[in-house]
């Protein structure tokens, strides 16, 4: 094998789809293209949208329409998103938000325009706006995204777990071999470590699908083709869905030795529990601030993953609007950043989905823990 050959062959490739997925595509040399905004462009990466935008060839955005649907007026509405056209056109009298207070909802129209389906030119004259969707459960591309990644794992596991139910004395092979010693990894080095091998069956299923959950999620998130890109676990929703299902399982899972520790901290002096009981309020808020933690870590390490990524691909286009020959100059410099901070993401998907799971059992194991003999003569 020419291993030169192939590597040059994967750098053009990345290249390539680099170009592709870039604001500027386009096979007309000559076509007349807006200016390059960084901003607006990493934003619309890394938030969620109606529609799944692949690319965009010629000044033509190719998109993959989701579903709208909205329950609005006591009637369920359900229309295709690629009837707003990218935000220029309004369909039945809804429209993508145009102002600031309704950017990124849905707004029924009033006036002329209640039921109005056509092109909205917002430049001449701004369509009154009646009111904002508020129940809104349309399939997003985060929703899209997530519907996928549940799919995938579950054909996995179901895969792997076929194979092991038609030969469990059989040695792994394929996908089993690779599954196999990540979660034993996770059941030998986190779980029991963290909650004790008497009591870490209970929560083994959960830890792990909380696990696999993120790190297929952050691996897709680093595919820059459909259906991968989106940034399912840069969105502070799951993970706040994600650190709420642990909050509930820590706590309702804790017995009274915790409590007790909670509103009666052993070793801590009097004076910091009586008159003003210090500690005991430090400890409950630490309640609500452990899930917290969990939320903001993998939301905000993801979503800054992506940031500087497409930060290092906008500076081709920042300095080709300035100059061509800077342009050029600095796409080496670019690209050798993108490639290194995508090997950096590739970790960090790893390590987040490793962290989230670890911190999950610690807290369960925390508060799952029995008093030690110590305790109990005293």
């Amino acid at each position: 094998m020419n291993y030169k050959k192939t590597r040059y062959t994967l750098l053009y490739l990345m290249l390539g789809i680099m170009l592709l997925f870039s604001p500027k595509f386009s096979l007309n040399a000559q076509a007349e293209e807006e200016e390059f905004d960084p901003g607006e462009y990493i934003m619309e990466h890394i938030t969620d949208d109606y529609g799944w935008h692949i690319t965009t060839y010629n000044e033509h955005h190719i998109t993959v329409p989701l579903p709208v649907i909205l329950f609005d007026g006591g009637n369920f509405v359900v229309f295709s998103s690629g009837k707003f056209h990218q935000g220029q056109q309004a369909y039945k009298g809804y429209a993508l938000g145009f102002t600031e207070d309704t950017d990124g909802s849905i707004v029924k129209l009033g006036g002329n325009y209640a039921d109005y389906t056509g092109e909205l030119n917002y430049e001449e004259a701004c369509p009154p706006i009646d009111h904002v969707c508020k129940y809104d459960v349309s399939i997003t591309k985060n929703v899209c995204a997530l519907l996928v990644s549940i799919i995938l794992l579950c054909w996995i596991f179901l895969s792997v777990a076929k194979k092991y139910k038609e030969g469990p004395l059989k040695a792994p092979k394929g996908l089993q071999s690779f599954l196999e010693p990540i979660i034993l990894f996770i059941r030998d080095e986190v779980v029991i470590p963290s909650i004790g091998e008497d009591k870490y069956q209970k929560y083994f299923p959960y830890l792990l699908t909380l696990f696999f959950f993120i790190l297929v999620n952050n691996l897709m998130g680093l595919i820059p083709i459909f259906p991968g890109g989106a940034n399912l676990t840069g969105n502070i929703t799951v993970t706040a869905v994600l650190a709420i299902i642990t909050f509930f399982i820590t706590n309702i899972s804790a017995n009274k030795h915790y409590w007790k520790d909670i509103f009666n901290s052993p070793g801590v002096p009097w004076w910091l529990k009586f008159p003003i009981p210090l500690m005991p309020l430090v400890e409950f808020i630490g309640v609500f601030t452990k899930p917290f933690v969990l939320m903001i870590r993998l939301f905000a390490n993801i979503t800054a993953g992506h940031i500087i990524v497409l930060g290092f691909l906008s500076l081709i286009f920042i300095f080709g609007a300035m100059s061509p020959a800077i342009g050029y100059a600095v796409s080496p410099v670019s690209v050798f950043f993108y490639i290194f901070m995508g090997l950096l993401e590739l970790l960090v998907a790893f390590i987040q989905a490793y962290v989230f799971t670890l911190l999950s059992a610690i807290y369960i194991g925390m508060a799952t823990e029995e008093p030690h003999h110590e305790e109990l003569a005293n």
